[in-house]
């Protein structure tokens, strides 16, 4: 029903109307209940005013957090592959900083890629803006170390300020596996299924493509985040072909 549903909000939301944020409307009188109970119980330490109130209206009943999904578990996934293998460095292209590298900076230094500006302080945080279709900053066969968390799919779309190329996604693969050490690991994680672009969001990769595209490389290790967002390990790429947008987690390695 869910993915029956998205392209209808897709198209209001395309059109300026939240159709989700419309819907919590209806919990408002809860809300004006709940300020009226505070205001009559408040012993004026605490006063409630007009103009401090700050509606949110979504978290009545919302869970304690999310343990599912394609970042939760792609994040997770490398960054437990990494902290196994304990590398002297790591070098992430375009991932979520407060995600993977979070978790990554917990024990070890990170140095990040990405196309847009980061303003970081962050001790073991080491930033290069730059373009992963042209990584010149390191060397064939360099970094012993390297992942690219649901960000290739996005190259060549525009929609971080890159320019357009239909042929980003290959050029930008192709570098990766240019500085992948020798004996090295590259962590992919991209949003496979049914091969499609969904302009300018992303694009979605048939499993054969992306083994395609590194076939100079060595599929270490292959797990999934399925359509019903559920973590699938030691996975066969091939049983995701007909997937409609579940996440592949890729390990290489160059012999």
């Amino acid at each position: 029903m869910r993915r029956l549903l998205r392209p209808f909000f897709d198209a209001a939301a395309f059109a300026g109307f939240d159709i989700h944020r419309a819907a919590t409307l209806r919990r408002l009188p809860r809300f004006v209940r709940h300020a009226v109970d505070y205001r009559r119980a408040a012993d004026g330490r605490f006063p409630l005013t007009i103009g401090d109130l700050a509606p949110i209206l979504t978290d009545f009943t919302a869970p304690a957090g999310t343990a599912c999904g394609h970042y939760f578990h792609q994040d997770l996934w490398a960054a437990r592959r990494i902290y196994a293998r304990r590398p002297p460095h790591h070098v992430d292209v375009g991932s979520r900083i407060d995600g993977f590298v979070a978790h990554v900076l917990t024990f070890m230094a990170v140095t990040v890629v990405d196309i847009r500006e980061l303003g970081s302080d962050v001790d073991g945080l080491t930033f290069v803006r730059g373009d992963m279709c042209r990584l010149e900053g390191f060397a064939t066969d360099s970094v012993v170390s390297l992942s690219c968390l649901h960000a290739i799919e996005h190259v060549g779309l525009g929609r971080y300020g890159d320019p357009v190329d239909p042929e980003g996604w290959r050029v930008a693969m192709r570098e990766l596996g240019r500085v992948l050490a020798r004996g090295g690991r590259l962590y992919l994680g991209t949003p496979i299924g049914r091969e499609r672009v969904c302009f300018n969001s992303q694009r979605v990769f048939a499993p054969s493509t992306v083994l395609d595209a590194f076939s100079d490389l060595q599929l270490v290790s292959f797990a999934a985040v399925d359509d019903e967002d559920r973590l699938v390990m030691d996975a066969d790429p091939a049983s995701f072909g007909g997937a409609w947008n579940a996440c592949g987690l890729f390990e290489f390695t160059k012999r």
